[in-house]
């Protein structure tokens, strides 16, 4: 790679110049935010993008500039997926796997954050349930129309410096339930399992990575912060700590800052930089353990790049999908 990019980096800036018609590429959660971005900036570069969405409605209206903007380059097919439902994720994967269309590039983007204590259809914490064990089952059945070199990409957060998973209660069954920690454990497994699917993958050229897209207000932040009032006044706070730490200061990224580092990630760093790491603002992401750290930090904590903890989640998920991959 010859170009170098920032936190402040945009999609069209990451994008400039590529040209991805002929690329197939599979993106979860487009009816709001980075998922819709995402699919606009790579179906304007030409690749054919099919997106998932709980709402199909919602998605459609949410994404009718996507062809805009592809100029009749790219496009643009959406499918229904409820990822708090495995019935629905196996039918999205079943109607994958009967098209056997290929794809290049997956990029599990959708996700919920910080919510009330809920389970999903199949009784789990609605975080992990939502978050890791429905990417889970859907990329693991559709990894075989995952062409040979192709990539997954799995959005992750600093939130998985609030948790490590907890292998033995992940249903919170015997652990007060607390917003963030859910979080934090749904998204340390978003990297967990893609270390361990590059593991598995990579003999084929198949890399897999995790990705912190920063902060950006988006829907995902609804539960916590229902206004932007209450949003604001939360960055103010973590300014003021910061600013009394004598740290740089946080700003909020663009939504197309925020969807650069999913697109960097997936079409235009070198695979061998990225596979089995973790990637942030447009570069990979440094280890760190000092445990004062903010979650607006930059780092990544070691247990989320574990290799032996990225076999033991698979194992678990294994067991609570019923299903063996």
């Amino acid at each position: 790679m010859t170009k170098q990019f920032s936190a402040r980096s945009t999609t069209d800036e990451v994008l400039e110049g590529i040209d991805l018609s002929g690329k197939r590429i599979l993106v979860t959660g487009v009816s709001a935010g980075l998922g819709v971005e995402t699919a606009r900036i790579l179906a304007a570069h030409g690749a054919q993008v099919v997106g998932t969405a709980r709402d199909l409605a919602k998605a459609e209206s949410a994404t009718k500039g996507v062809l805009t903007d592809a100029r009749g380059q790219g496009g643009l097919e959406l499918i229904e997926l409820d990822l708090a439902s495995l019935d629905s994720v196996r039918r999205c994967a079943d109607r994958l796997l009967e098209r056997g269309d290929r794809f290049d590039v997956v990029i599990a983007n959708a996700g919920v954050m910080a919510c009330p204590f809920g389970l999903t259809e199949d009784g789990f914490e609605t975080q992990f349930g939502t978050n890791h064990l429905g990417h889970f089952v859907l990329v693991n059945r559709i990894a075989s129309l995952i062409n040979d070199g192709g990539r997954l990409v799995n959005l992750s957060s600093a939130g998985h410096r609030f948790a490590d998973v907890d292998l033995d209660d992940p249903n919170f069954e015997h652990t007060p339930y607390a917003e963030f920690v859910a979080y934090g454990r749904s998204k340390t497994a978003n990297i967990l399992f893609a270390v361990e699917f590059d593991r598995r993958h990579k003999h084929r050229g198949v890399r897999a990575t995790a990705v912190h897209p920063g902060g950006i207000r988006t829907e995902l932040g609804r539960h916590i912060y229902p206004d932007d009032a209450s949003f604001q006044r939360r960055v103010d706070e973590v300014n003021e700590e910061n600013k009394a730490a004598g740290k740089e200061l946080f700003v909020l990224k663009s939504v197309p800052q925020g969807a650069a580092t999913s697109v960097w990630a997936a079409v235009v760093a070198d695979a061998n930089d990225v596979g089995a790491k973790y990637c942030e603002d447009c570069h990979v992401g440094e280890i760190v353990t000092d445990p004062n750290l903010g979650a607006v930090s930059e780092g990544i904590r070691p247990y989320a790049l574990d290799a032996e903890r990225a076999k033991a989640l698979w194992v678990k998920s294994e067991a609570m999908v019923g299903e063996r991959f």
